[in-house]
């Protein structure tokens, strides 16, 4: 009798960028087509070659179990359900799927409705991020937001209807004309909402986007008034359970994106559809910036990648500094040194400089991470430690 040994397998990521939009918000720079009226032609064009893609990927990647699935774009519920079933569908068609995958899709307050979420729910999607951004209805309408904030407290009793119990909420800082006491009221109306878990992004205003053009015509709050914003949401979700676990990121009761951290701690990942990006067997690479050049590409058998790199075990290790210390995670020098072959006590004198500051810690377990202080000027770090980096030589083992 044959004796059959079970081979644990590596775990990868999915995403799916779904480039479909009801408008465009005057601060985005990723690749969506806004769409108020549903163009369904070219959306199931699309779903039919995101399939296929899934599909002819799928048989390469036989050693690896699917842990994480995550939405974006766009605004993925502007697709609607069967578009996103379907996709989801295929995807455990041709991949080996665990069965308590996090499954994640992105929504806007505006586009969701009861019907949608329940089909979703059952289909298996059991993650929903909210792009709520704001609780001020003017200033939704100056960035461009296509909905109000009672049409995010709707839209939150809808995906607790509809038995939805991970909810994520995404939020904007720095936002034009935006006060301190504005921001904090944002803050306790939607913790008031009680999401599991809540980003908070800082403004970055983008070349080429209506606010970045039109960028003379606001005031925005200035780098010191930003900062306090920041500091203020750490102290504010701590009091009242979250637990910042990233730069931007806080969850309850362990509630982490589970999709994301596959970013920041170097994880495989493969990306479906325009613009999508994937890191998979040590190659980067990333999909055309363009559906119709990927829909044709992907029917016809021609080129879809538009960029593609191997990278360098140093650059790799200077990303292991880069994403690791934007998380509770940190850095270990053992296993930089283990990974990279790299020393690590010339960063770890400038890490020693930085705890003299209040910006970094060492933990019992050997481990550094950077505080909420030190987030503030994580920039001005990461760039120290990796000009150190630069400098040093490969260990050489005996």
């Amino acid at each position: 009798m044959p004796l059959f040994v079970k081979r644990n397998k590596t775990p990868l990521g999915i995403y799916i960028h779904v480039p479909f939009c009801r408008s465009k918000c005057h601060y985005c720079d990723f690749y969506s087509l806004p769409c108020k009226e549903r163009n369904e032609e070219l959306m199931d064009r699309y779903v039919k070659a995101v399939c296929a893609h899934i599909k002819e990927t799928g048989p390469l990647a036989p050693g690896y179990k699917v842990d994480t699935i995550y939405f974006g774009g766009g605004t993925p519920s502007h697709l609607g359900s069967a578009g996103l079933s379907s996709i989801l569908a295929e995807i455990r068609r041709s991949f080996d799927v665990d069965v308590g995958a996090e499954i994640t899709f992105e929504a806007n307050p505006d586009s969701v409705a009861i019907k949608l979420l329940q089909r979703l729910r059952n289909e298996g999607f059991n993650r929903v991020s909210l792009g709520v951004q704001c609780a001020d209805d003017e200033l939704l309408k100056t960035i461009g937001r296509p909905h109000t904030f009672a049409h995010a407290v709707s839209a939150v009793d809808k995906i607790r209807r509809a038995g939805f119990t991970n909810l994520s909420v995404d939020l904007i800082y720095g936002l034009p004309g935006q006060t301190m006491e504005g921001w904090t009221d944002t803050l306790e109306r939607v913790m008031n909402l009680h999401p599991e878990h809540i980003s908070c992004y800082g403004l970055k205003l983008e070349e080429g986007t209506p606010l970045y053009n039109h960028q003379d015509r606001f005031r925005f709050p200035d780098d010191d008034a930003q900062a306090d914003m920041y500091t203020t949401a750490v102290e504010l979700l701590s009091a009242r359970g979250f637990r910042q676990y990233e730069i931007s990121n806080f969850a309850r009761k362990g509630l982490y994106s589970r999709h994301n951290m596959k970013y920041w701690l170097g994880g495989e990942y493969l990306g479906f559809g325009p613009d999508a990006s994937s890191d998979f067997a040590g190659k980067r690479y990333k999909m055309v910036r363009d559906l119709e050049a990927y829909i044709k590409g992907i029917n016809q058998g021609g080129q879809v990648i538009d960029e593609v790199e191997e990278i360098p075990l140093r650059e790799r290790a200077g990303e292991y500094i880069m994403l690791r210390l934007r998380t509770l995670n940190g850095i270990s020098g053992a296993d930089y040194e283990r990974r990279f072959m790299l020393p690590f006590a010339p960063l770890e004198e400038a890490l020693e400089v930085q705890k003299g500051y209040g910006n970094a810690v060492k933990a019992e377990d050997g481990r550094w991470r950077l505080t909420p202080k030190g987030y503030l000027v994580s920039n001005a770090i990461i760039s120290d430690l990796l000009n150190i980096q630069d400098t040093t030589q490969p260990i050489r083992r005996r």
